[in-house]
């Protein structure tokens, strides 16, 4: 997995093309383009180098930026969960692990300020450990380093955000994952340690590396043991299913595929692969329009949307029967949807480093965003059943069947993108957003409040 950064001078726009890789940092993104800062490793994208010393308001940000930026209450409210909080279902007694490359040692501090400035009560519990080994020493100069801390602050605040109740477990790993099958090894070995001693009940993923970088398809498939153990004890695994639209990044990271790709680990049939929406919402987080699947590509000025296609690797899971048509005979994603739009970023605080020049507040887009707030949604769900509810994937296909009211259907969007390469202009075009499932958001986003229950009676 490979992370890609540009960065460009103060109050520049910038974007990370998917929090799913490392790119080297470059200059001279022009103000009001996006950069990119994702590929296949983290799946996050920086809105901008400016930093609030306050929360900003969606206002502020569509007079500063030109686009909106959304706070942890206005997610809440976008995703309907008030009522689960009124019933005291916030995600108590459960933990969300967040797993990402070397941190960030100021990750706790970082969540207390975030806390305060959105009047959200700290976890019951903050640990981090390090299973696959000593993390190196931290030095914000690294770019790399820099890249996954604001990774680290996405993943740990937003799961934090959709439930507040949960305990957070941060599993940093020593290795950066740069596509293929660098850094993995240590991801595995931790996930594994987190299973065999359950010390979470949904592990969260902002990362991915494209099918296509791995050697050999055995390479790839040696190393599932973490979600054949998860799945065989009841633990759900997420991953976020990238931020390049119906394109992945190559091996090296500097460049995308020219035909459509999906990224693992979000395509294996045992993990939940979540994709990525734009809200369009007030300041209180209402909606003033159905939510489309994010592309940000005209924005950004790169792939910037909704990772979403079939698999190379996978044959389509039994699961998946029930959409055969839209999938085909190879494993479909995503599975669900949640925000991941930089026009409608979330509001993460970090501290200096070499990616941002001083600390406060900033806006960043992606699906990295998307699959922590899911796993806060899992593990309001794990409360609600009073117990794991594991792979929920079979369930959420059931649901769709059902054409269940908590799954909110998106009609609207695509995550074709359109970019230049080696001074060329390509296409690769994807999915559009259809009734009922599709590649490019999924079964649909969600209705918490509805979504909850009809999740744990299905999961029975």
């Amino acid at each position: 997995m490979s992370r890609r950064f540009r960065i460009s001078s103060a109050g520049a726009v910038l974007a990370a093309v998917a929090p799913l890789s490392l790119m080297a940092a470059s200059s001279g993104v022009a103000v009001g383009a996006l950069a990119s800062t994702g590929g296949a490793a983290p799946l996050s994208r920086l809105v901008s180098q400016h930093a609030f010393a306050t929360p900003p308001t969606t206002a502020l940000c569509e007079a500063a930026f030109g686009i909106a930026c959304y706070s942890p209450s206005q997610f809440q409210t976008a995703y309907d969960l008030g009522p689960l909080y009124a019933h005291g279902l916030t995600g108590k007694g459960t933990t969300i692990a967040v797993v990402d490359a070397f941190g960030d040692p100021n990750a706790a501090a970082n969540l207390a300020v975030f806390d305060k400035a959105f009047s959200l009560p700290a976890p019951p519990s903050f640990k981090v450990i390090q299973p696959a080994g000593p993390v190196p020493t931290f030095n914000p100069n690294d770019p790399t380093m820099a890249n996954w801390a604001f990774e680290t602050n996405l993943d740990v605040q937003y799961a934090h955000a959709i439930a507040p109740g949960a305990k957070i477990l941060l599993v940093e790993t020593p290795v950066a994952e740069t596509e293929g099958v660098t850094g993995f090894p240590e991801i595995v070995k931790a996930e594994n340690y987190v299973v065999a001693h359950h010390l979470a009940d949904v592990i969260s993923q902002s990362f991915s590396a494209t099918e296509q970088t791995f050697p050999t398809a055995q390479s790839l498939l040696g190393l599932r043991s973490a979600y054949k153990a998860a799945a065989q004890t009841g633990i759900t695994v997420l991953a976020g299913s990238g931020d390049s639209g119906a394109t992945n990044s190559t091996l090296s990271g500097a460049s995308l595929y020219l035909h459509r790709a999906v990224g693992w680990p979000a395509s294996d049939p045992l993990v939940t692969a979540v994709g990525g929406l734009q809200y369009f919402l007030d300041a209180n987080g209402n909606q003033t329009q159905p939510a489309a699947v994010w592309n940000d590509t005209s924005l950004l000025g790169s792939p910037a949307a909704g990772g979403g296609g079939r698999s190379t690797i996978f044959n389509r899971p039994s699961y998946q029967n029930s959409v055969a048509n839209r999938v085909g005979t190879q494993r479909g994603v995503p599975d669900i949807s949640l925000s991941a739009a930089v026009n409608g970023g979330a509001i993460v605080y970090v501290t200096a480093s070499v990616l941002v020049p001083s600390a406060g507040f900033y806006v960043v887009g992606g699906t990295s965003e998307a699959s922590p707030e899911f796993a806060g949604v899992v593990a309001i769900a794990d409360q609600a059943a009073h117990h794991d509810l594991g792979l929920i994937n079979p369930e959420l296909y059931a649901l769709n069947a059902q054409h269940a009211a908590g799954i909110v259907d998106i009609t609207a969007g695509t995550n074709t993108v359109t970019f230049s390469q080696n001074g060329t202009n390509h296409t690769v075009l994807g999915f559009d957003a259809r009734v009922g499932y599709d590649l490019a958001s999924g079964v649909g986003g969600i209705d918490a409040a509805t979504f909850v229950p009809e999740l744990v009676a299905a999961s029975q």
